[in-house]
């Protein structure tokens, strides 16, 4: 199995928000930290925020910033926005299928339920599970030197 780029990229950018909770980010930084490209960056933006995953705000002191706690943000449901065009196997496609073994084919029901498990394995995780504590993504996601400070403290006493 392999995600595509933009569900790579949609939690790219929400571990950038949760890791910069309380600021507004403008997508060009986030795409800057996330490796991607600005293109990119603001179509998964756009698809985020069309989900209300985040909210998006215009004008000199816009950008983009979580629109509900990291804790009520399912990856599953992100990982579903993003992947829900394109089918797991080509007999998952009824339009494009051409398998001539759809009538009989006994794998077909093995990989429908090993991809729920997948996606009911991502419904558990929500984005605070990712970016709560995580003081090594803080520190690649640029975060605010009290953040920072915070975390360097939690690492002394661990």
């Amino acid at each position: 199995m392999r995600l595509t780029t933009k569900t790579n990229l949609a939690g790219r950018v929400l571990m950038a928000c949760a890791a910069n909770e309380g600021k507004t980010l403008r997508t060009v930084e986030i795409a800057q930290v996330a490796n991607a490209s600005l293109h990119h960056a603001l179509q998964v933006v756009n698809g985020l925020q069309a989900h209300g995953f985040v909210e998006t705000l215009r004008g000199r002191g816009g950008g983009v910033r979580l629109a509900r706690p990291p804790e009520q943000i399912s990856m599953g449901a992100v990982f579903r926005i993003f992947e829900a065009s394109h089918p797991f196997a080509e007999c998952f496609d009824p339009a494009a299928n051409t398998c001539p073994l759809l009538a009989d084919c006994r794998l077909r029901s093995f990989i429908a339920r090993a991809v729920e498990a997948f996606y009911h394995e991502l419904d558990m995780v929500t984005l605070q599970d990712l970016t709560r504590g995580n003081c090594g993504l803080a520190a690649l996601l640029a975060v605010p030197e009290g953040l920072a400070t915070g975390c360097a403290q939690a690492k002394d006493v661990a």
